[in-house]
């Protein structure tokens, strides 16, 4: 089952707002989606692997960067099960599996057995692995180092949590990893290495310094003492599955990325707090701005018996 807390708002806006439980559910065009955004990508790589060096390096950071962040994106909507609902896990699953194959770096399971603890422990210094080590905020403290540190964004998102709360590997994790280096391996023989550079450097360039990768900071970073969440209504929302719609994502974990724009037109004075519209802006601000860094984070404890459960 999923393991979802939501703010203390979620009950008072469905008494309010009953018609909020309309919105539940999967989205019916994700699993359509997913497959032609994966074959987009891999068609384009076999071609952009042709062309000189430095214009594969640009585009992809520039086409296939934002390709395969979106698929991180599509494989977070996933990992609530939001493609086929929660009646069909397995397929939720699999979907996962093909978000994944452009990606290069097996991490849809894995994503999902933490993401879900990130809704439930929000902002907990063990069980939010979402949250960076006290290392560090101590190691990236000005505008140089911080800007190493988004650059190397996807590297702290994939070691951070074997650190901070390592897990038992599952067996949908092995599986994942064979089919991912299975494609890597096919990839590699049709479309040939640069093929596959060009995709898994689209991975580290699309989580790192790229405008869409402003969501890692916008969504739990306290720009403003005492806002633990902040939503971004910017236009890169249609190609990042709303996920900048992230107070209503974590009041409403069970609404899909299609509806999650109707749950501000329905309660809006739910969501009148400050809001972003520039991913880009956040990324220049939390580079530049001096009290900013990784020690923005609103940080708690829970209750040694809740952490057991997790374990």
């Amino acid at each position: 089952g999923e393991a979802v807390v939501s703010t203390q708002s979620t009950g008072e806006i469905l008494e309010k707002y009953p018609q909020m439980k309309e919105l539940f559910g999967a989205d019916p065009y994700m699993k359509y989606l997913v497959p032609l955004i994966v074959t987009f990508q891999l068609v384009t790589a076999y071609y952009i692997a042709q062309l000189p060096g430095p214009i594969m390096f640009f585009l992809a950071w520039a086409l296939g960067g934002t390709i395969n962040h979106n698929l991180s994106l599509a494989m977070h909507e996933i990992s609530h099960n939001l493609a086929f609902g929660h009646g069909s896990p397995r397929m939720n699953r699999f979907i996962g599996f093909v978000a994944n194959i452009p990606l290069g770096v097996p991490s849809s399971i894995t994503f999902k057995k933490y993401h879900l603890e990130h809704h439930r422990y929000q902002g907990d210094e063990t069980l939010d692995v979402d949250i960076p080590t006290h290392l560090e905020g101590y190691l990236f403290y000005n505008t140089f180092t911080k800007l190493i540190w988004v650059i190397l964004q996807p590297l702290f998102y994939t070691i951070r949590p074997l650190f901070v709360h390592p897990k038992p590997m599952e067996n949908l994790e092995i599986l994942n990893s064979v089919w991912t280096v299975g494609w890597n391996y096919l990839i590699y023989q049709i479309a040939g290495p640069w093929a596959l550079a060009y995709l898994i450097g689209g991975t580290l360039l699309g989580m790192g310094l790229h405008p869409m990768a402003g969501h890692f900071i916008s969504e739990h970073y306290t720009f403003i003492k005492g806002q633990e969440t902040y939503s971004y209504y910017g236009p890169l929302n249609y190609i990042a599955w709303n996920v900048g719609y992230h107070n209503e994502h974590h009041d409403f974990p069970y609404i899909s990325w299609s509806r999650l724009p109707k749950v501000r037109e329905i309660a809006p004075e739910y969501y009148q707090m400050p809001h972003y519209d520039s991913w880009c802006g956040v990324l220049y601000k939390y580079i530049t701005a001096p009290e900013i860094g990784p020690y923005s984070r609103v940080r708690r404890g829970v209750p040694k018996t809740e952490a057991k459960k997790v374990e």
